[in-house]
């Protein structure tokens, strides 16, 4: 009884299958018209006859994006080492002036002292 049953539905989905395939080949020759016409008119419009679509047909089509311009990148060089510009006269320790000061610019700064008691 089962299998009756799951003959008659199995046939019942493959005839539903072919009626959605069957809409699906209309609505697509249905939306292809247009597209067709368009492609004539132009034709027309350019004097392109059917023998020049088909040998450009069998023609490879280049979809080969055009080329852009990239920026190139040099090289860096040897970094060079920047003198130091402020000295510490308790420990000796050095700062360029460049980047975060250190602790002892930023304590001193903090006790009134001018930066520039500390340029070398």
């Amino acid at each position: 009884m089962a299998r009756q049953n799951y003959a008659t539905l199995q046939a019942k989905i493959n005839k539903e299958i072919e009626k959605l395939q069957k809409q699906a080949q209309a609505l697509q020759s249905k939306s292809r018209k247009p597209v067709i016409s368009t492609i004539i008119r132009q034709m027309k419009e350019y004097s392109i006859t059917p023998e020049e679509i088909t040998a450009a047909f069998g023609k490879p089509v280049r979809t080969e994006k055009p080329a852009v311009k990239t920026k190139t990148i040099k090289a860096a060089g040897p970094k060079k080492t920047v003198p130091p510009k402020y000295r510490h006269p308790e420990s000796g320790a050095s700062w360029t002036g460049r980047g975060k000061p250190p602790v002892w610019i930023i304590e001193a700064e903090k006790n009134g002292q001018l930066r520039q008691q500390f340029l070398i």
